[in-house]
């Protein structure tokens, strides 16, 4: 007989925090949102937390190595979708990795014989506006001068002219040698109004540049997610089909942490993926699983090898699972139940393995909710779409900017791969688990994660709590009553912006 749960499942809009005692010290600013992203032992550091509680899902319309660059400045990570060519991806997390770094390895090099053309091409590929020019062309040559986008007008410039005649000489670049400390660069940096500072060794060979709007943007942005060389951190989507091609592309490239993008993670297939990780790679590789939502399929992943596990299906906002197959769990009462899970699991063995709630965020307060209910973060499409940063198109519909939006189990995307039973004969479902659709158009990425932000931390004061385990420990939570939903809105009031529209 079919087992039966007496109680229904609830959605994060069915729950209210209850306000608790806040002292002096209750303020946002003292709040702090650290959070694990991969497991760790009693007593241990997490080998990789993230400065907020926010990631961002890996779609095709959510997130590409923008996105990555983007919410890695503000603290949090970016999985990069995997429904792509693997060659693909791994550029993207290339992308990131090179992008901002305390010394950056020397990527961009141009002959002295070569010409603007070769130059304007290279900037095309790359992205750079600062060149090295070295004596046989090479990244690591014997360093000659450099090209920056003051070194010429492509108005007066021809094309055909070589770079040795307009290119800065070395001998009125300043350089540092190898070994320097980057305190050290960028008090060269600031000492000669420098914007790039090359690095070479003691034969004049190049080895990396130090910039100043690295420095500059790391002051402006504090909560930055960087690795030990200070390169922006980034996360990848695997599959459970090509995870033996994929995963040493992605490793490589240098992401970060990996995450197995799957719409249900209770299977073998998942299983074999972690245990093929873990035989190649043991634990040097980080990889989360999901999507489970209950204490059976948490247990499952956990003993499986992964480093976190992500709840929730079918409550995303372009999700159909729920609606096209009938699977599926209200998504507070699946973080509720799985919490348990994860703090029995930790209690046991001594390992505690962090959770992530994906979706069913309709409401910035739901992903406090989310937090206070046991997730240590939450993984967010829909909200990320809506920024200049998501990777698709922004038009304008019915007078209003939207951008486009799309499930990764929708024709569009194509990622049946996502949807994977292990039958060779169902390799392309028949039908769809997701829709193509429009967000509203928000702007930037960083005004709105700030904002969130704050209404996070303000929430997190009226709780009397200035970290996440604190959250979890004070937080009270009730059910509320569909007429008090009603009431937590504005109501019986004329709005004035139904005057203006009916006039």
């Amino acid at each position: 007989m079919a087992y039966y749960y007496t109680e229904p499942s609830h959605t994060f809009s069915e729950y209210l925090l209850i306000p608790t005692y806040s002292s002096e010290n209750c303020v946002p600013s003292n709040v702090t949102l650290r959070t694990p992203l991969c497991k760790f032992r009693r007593g241990e550091e997490a080998p990789i937390s993230i400065n907020i509680p926010l990631i961002s899902a890996c779609m095709q319309s959510v997130s590409d190595d923008n996105m990555a660059i983007a919410l890695a400045r503000e603290g949090g990570l970016a999985f990069i979708y995997c429904s792509q060519p693997i060659e693909k991806q791994a550029e993207m997390v290339e992308k990131v990795k090179r992008y901002k770094a305390g010394f950056v390895a020397n990527d961009s090099a141009i002959g002295p014989d070569q010409t603007l053309a070769d130059i304007l091409r290279l900037k095309e590929q790359t992205g750079h506006t600062t060149v090295a020019v070295t004596q046989d062309g090479s990244l690591k040559g014997k360093l000659l001068g450099i090209v920056t986008s003051r070194d010429y007008r492509v108005s007066r410039t021809t094309l055909d002219e070589k770079v040795r005649d307009f290119m800065t000489p070395i001998d009125k670049v300043i350089s540092a040698k190898d070994g320097v400390t980057l305190s050290e660069a960028n008090d060269l940096l600031w000492e000669h109004k420098l914007n790039a500072l090359p690095v070479v060794d003691d034969d004049g060979h190049m080895v990396a540049f130090v910039f100043r709007k690295d420095y500059d943007m790391h002051k402006e942005n504090p909560l930055e997610l960087l690795d030990a060389k200070k390169r922006f951190m980034t996360g990848a989507g695997i599959n459970t089909r090509d995870y033996e091609q994929r995963v040493p592309a992605l490793v490589n490239a240098g992401a970060d942490v990996l995450c197995i993008d799957s719409s249900e993670g209770f299977t073998e297939w998942q299983r074999r993926t972690l245990s093929w990780i873990r035989d190649k790679y043991g634990d040097d590789v980080k990889v989360g699983g999901g999507n489970v939502v209950d204490a059976d399929g948490f247990r499952f992943l956990a003993e499986a090898g992964a480093d976190f596990v992500k709840i929730g299906i079918g409550g995303g906002s372009i999700c159909i699972t729920r609606e096209a197959k009938g699977i599926g769990r209200g998504q507070a009462t699946a973080i509720i139940e799985v919490a348990e899970a994860r703090d029995k699991y930790f209690a046991e063995t001594g390992i505690y393995v962090p959770i992530c709630s994906d979706g069913g965020i309709a409401m910035d307060y739901h992903i406090t909710l989310a937090l206070a209910m046991g997730a240590d973060f939450c993984m967010l499409g829909r909200y990320f779409a809506r920024f200049d940063e998501s990777p698709t198109n922004r038009v304008m519909v019915n007078g209003n900017y939207v951008k486009e939006y799309w499930g990764e189990g929708s024709s569009r995307a194509r990622n049946w791969q996502r949807y994977d039973s292990g039958d060779a004969s169902q390799a392309k479902l028949s039908f769809e688990e997701g829709v193509d659709s429009y967000v509203p158009y928000a702007g930037s990425l960083r005004e709105n994660v700030n904002e969130t932000l704050s209404k996070i931390k303000s929430t997190f004061c009226n709780c009397g709590a200035l970290t996440l385990s604190e959250l979890r420990e004070k937080a009270k939570l009730t059910l509320v009553s569909p007429v008090t939903l009603m009431e937590g809105g504005a109501h019986d009031v004329i709005m004035k912006e139904a005057v203006k529209r009916s006039k």
